[in-house]
């Protein structure tokens, strides 16, 4: 027997989860919303509107956008979304270790 849980932040609805969260961490490795799509086997029109909610919802930008042209385009996280995305991954941890004291408690 193993525990499984889903953990994410509302902000009038679901704001931040799993799924933003991996979008933005392959942006922060490709530097490209489309090659982050891509490399994750989801649309790009997809994966804008993960990031695209989470912003509404949260108040702020996570992707700074450059416009192609001869050097290319890209997206780069914002430095609020960089301390957003640090913390997120703290408050992860926390969570699975606190789950895990839980489960470890109860059921071994």
């Amino acid at each position: 027997m193993n525990i499984a849980y889903k953990v994410w932040l509302e902000n009038n609805g679901k704001a931040f989860g799993e799924g933003p969260y991996r979008i933005l961490k392959q942006i922060e490795k490709s530097g490209s919303l489309h090659q982050a799509a891509s490399d994750l086997n989801i649309s790009y029109r997809k994966a804008w509107a993960v990031i695209n909610k989470a912003e509404k919802r949260l108040g702020f930008s996570f992707l700074e956008k450059r416009i192609g042209g001869t050097s290319g385009g890209g997206s780069v996280i914002t430095p609020q979304g960089k301390s957003f995305l640090e913390r997120y991954e703290k408050f992860r941890e926390e969570v699975k270790a606190a789950l895990e004291a839980a489960y470890k408690r109860h059921f071994e």
